[in-house]
Formats: C-alpha cells, structure tokens, sequence
C-alpha cells in the first residue's frame, strides 16, 4: 500500500512538470544576453527585459512561469521535445527557425552591430571584417550573418560572455551580435575595453518562440502582449531597461 501511494504521489508531480500544467509556464531563456536576459549578481535571479516581459505577459493571463537558463542554441530543441513550453531570449524571427517553431507578434526590434577592442580604428564596417575573425554565438542571427563575410575566419560560441570576453583577450578581432547586448556591455563590463562600431548591419523582429502547432499557447502570448501594450506596462518595462521610449509600432 505504501509503495502504490508513493508511486500514485511521483506520478502526479511528474505529470506536472512534465505537461507545464497547473497554471505554470515553463520558460527558457539564455541569461547571457543582458540587457534581455541575465543573473542577477546578487539576488542571483533571472532579471531583464525578456524576464519581465514574459512575466508581464503570464501575469496578464492568468499565469505564473518558471525560469530555466539554457545555451541559445538549445533553447529550441528543448522546445521540440516538451522541455520548455517557452522560450524568450532575443531571438530573431526568421524563416528558418519559423520551420521548427512558431513565434508570436513582434516584442521588439532589434539589429546587428559589430563590436571591437576599444583601441581598434582598422573596422569601420561591415565590409571591413573580410578575412577576419569574427566570433559569434552558436545557432544567432549573428552566425547566420558572419558566415556570409568574404573569406571570414568565424569562431562560434556557447554563449555571448564568451564571445566578448576572447575579443578581450585577442582571439578574435571582432564580435557581431545584437544591438541592444553589444550596447549594454560596452557600457558596462566591456566599459573602456571594447566600443560598438556605429554601423548597424540590419533590423530584426524579436518573438517569443513555442513549440510547433501549439496555436492555443501562441494565443495566450499574444493577447498577454496585446495587453500590456495596451495598458502600459510594456512602455513601463522599456524605459526601465532601454532608457527610452518604445518606438511608435
């Protein structure tokens, strides 16, 4: 008897985690890419922009979400097998991805900039990096991008911490990532070491991504967006990261 209600009392916690049921969204991020998604250094909690949009968003359905922290690049296949139910981490819509998952409307618009070693004057340019090497993050629009650099020497990484930090140490000459990160570290941790060269390469959509052909989630998102443009908290979390306005959509 003990046993039956030990394995009836496992079953049904399982089940729960297992389905993202009971109200509880399951949601994946990379907490690499500040000022979207990063660990707090002193609370040790998951805080940014995506964290508080996605928590915005629950918060408007009904909903309540738990953060896990994954390489960008398995944020999808976690998706894929039922590991996430949602995965929110600057990631660009784009049709390749669109074949695996399905995003939502667009919360943001981002693009690519190239970031360099404070001292460097030799790229002024996307044109400028032919031949070099360029890191990147694994499975980013960055990649994507930096592959298409004439006779590039790409060096792919885990995470954008570790792009930035061999740029700092010389291992590669540049970096090509988001915007948005590429300004927040420049400000902060890469502060007098590395400067953004003020050439953006392109606009992008960012969306909230879930698993292929779960329209009933995809629904939920949107209307949690659609409100939280409508009342004001999404300009509220903007300011608070972005220290501006949310351009006029």
């Amino acid at each position: 008897v003990l046993l039956g209600a030990s394995a009836l009392g496992l079953t049904g916690c399982g089940g729960s985690d297992a389905t993202g049921t009971q109200n509880v969204w399951r949601v994946g991020t990379d907490a690499s890419y500040a000022p979207f998604g990063f660990q707090d250094e002193k609370s040790y909690e998951y805080v940014g922009f995506d964290i508080d949009i996605i928590r915005a968003i629950a918060e408007a359905q009904g909903h309540e979400v738990t953060i896990k922290n994954l390489n960008f690049d398995g944020l999808i296949p976690a998706l894929q097998t039922g590991d996430l139910d949602i995965a929110i981490s600057d990631m660009t819509i784009n049709e390749e991805r669109a074949k695996s998952v399905d995003f939502t409307d667009s919360y943001y618009k981002a693009g690519l900039s190239i970031v360099v070693r404070a001292d460097e004057t030799r790229y002024n340019a996307f044109e400028d990096l032919r031949g070099q090497k360029v890191g990147v993050t694994i499975g980013s629009t960055g990649a994507e991008v930096g592959a298409t650099i004439p006779e590039v020497q790409l060096r792919e990484y885990s995470t954008i911490s570790d792009a930035f930090l061999d740029l700092q140490n010389s291992g590669v000459d540049a970096v090509v990532n988001d915007t948005p990160v590429d300004e927040y570290y420049v400000q902060g941790r890469g502060k007098g070491i590395a400067k953004v060269v003020p050439a953006q390469i392109n606009q992008e959509d960012l969306g909230i991504a879930v698993k292929k052909g779960n329209t009933e989630l995809l629904g939920q998102l949107n209307a949690g967006l659609r409100t939280i443009k409508e009342n004001g908290t999404y300009a509220e979390i903007y300011r608070k990261w972005f220290g501006k306005e949310p351009p006029v959509q």
